[in-house]
Parts: C-alpha cells; sequence; structure tokens
C-alpha cells in the first residue's frame, strides 16, 4: 500500500475498510501531517491492489458491518511497520536510504512525475498544502534524470 499509494506510514496504519472505496478504485487518505485533522485525499489504487485488500482483509464484509468498518486494516505501532517494510526491502535487496518507508513514497512521487502526472494531482495524492513541497519529487539525479530525458527525447 505504501508503494501504491504514496502515503505515509503513520497515514497507512490509520486505514480502515471505510476509507477503500472498491467501486470507485480509491482510498481515502487522512494527511497527517497538516496541522488541521480531517484533511482526507482520495488516492486512486490499482485493480489488483483493491482486489487483494478485499481478499485479505473482506473489505466488502467489512463495509456492511459498521463496527468492523472503523477498525484499523492494520493493527502494528508505528515501529513494527517500519521494521516489516525494512525487512521487506532488505529481501528484495534494496538497500541505504531508499530502503525504508520514506523511500516508497519519494519512489511514488518521481514515479507519477515519471508517468506524466499533472503536479497538481501528485500534489494531492501525496497531502501536500504547496504545490513547492511536490515539486521536489520532480527535482531528481541519476538515473531518474536520465529517464526524464530520454522521455522527453521519445516525444521529440
Amino acid at each position: 500500500m505504501l508503494r501504491w499509494s504514496g502515503a505515509r506510514i503513520s497515514e497507512m496504519l490509520a486505514l480502515t475498510p471505510a476509507a477503500i472505496d472498491i467501486e470507485s478504485g480509491v482510498a481515502s487518505i487522512e494527511t497527517l501531517k497538516r496541522r488541521k485533522r480531517g484533511i482526507i485525499g482520495q488516492v486512486p489504487l490499482p485493480p489488483k491492489v483493491l482486489q487483494e485488500l478485499n481478499r485479505v482483509f473482506k473489505l466488502r464484509i467489512a463495509h456492511r458491518d459498521p463496527q468492523l468498518a472503523t477498525l484499523w486494516l492494520w493493527r502494528w505501532s508505528r515501529t513494527t511497520a517500519w521494521r516489516y517494510v525494512k525487512a521487506v526491502m532488505a529481501s528484495a535487496g534494496i538497500t541505504g536510504t531508499p530502503a525504508m518507508p520514506k523511500g516508497l513514497r519519494h519512489g511514488f512521487g518521481v514515479n507519477a512525475f515519471e508517468s506524466n502526472v499533472p503536479p497538481h494531482l501528485v500534489q494531492r495524492w501525496l497531502g501536500h498544502a504547496s504545490l513547492r513541497t511536490t515539486s521536489i519529487y520532480g527535482d531528481v539525479i541519476g538515473a531518474e534524470e536520465r529517464a526524464f530525458a530520454a522521455r522527453l527525447w521519445t516525444n521529440n
């Protein structure tokens, strides 16, 4: 979910079945970094991710039960979730700075720009108040910069 939504780990841990709309294909994620509570962003998710979430968490069943619909999907602490992400990254051979939850968020933002997603959508999906903050994900170097250049070359 971190990879497909660009959410922060604390935002992901706060997800409930009610926050995932399988029919419209979005997760409603509360932005937890802003000073004001209750700012919700809707992030589209791939159909396969939605199907897997439904399979694992029985979302359609939970949606029909008001009590189940408001329970957190993951009942882990932030530290435990962080450890799980680090273990998965290590098993995938990902090391260094990218091998943490924030690396997944960064990868989501950069990939969105590489995929020609309009900046205002990336801003909304990442829950940024300012487009200036979002522009950080477009400021890339190395392989990511070359990918932008390659896209430019194929479009001309």
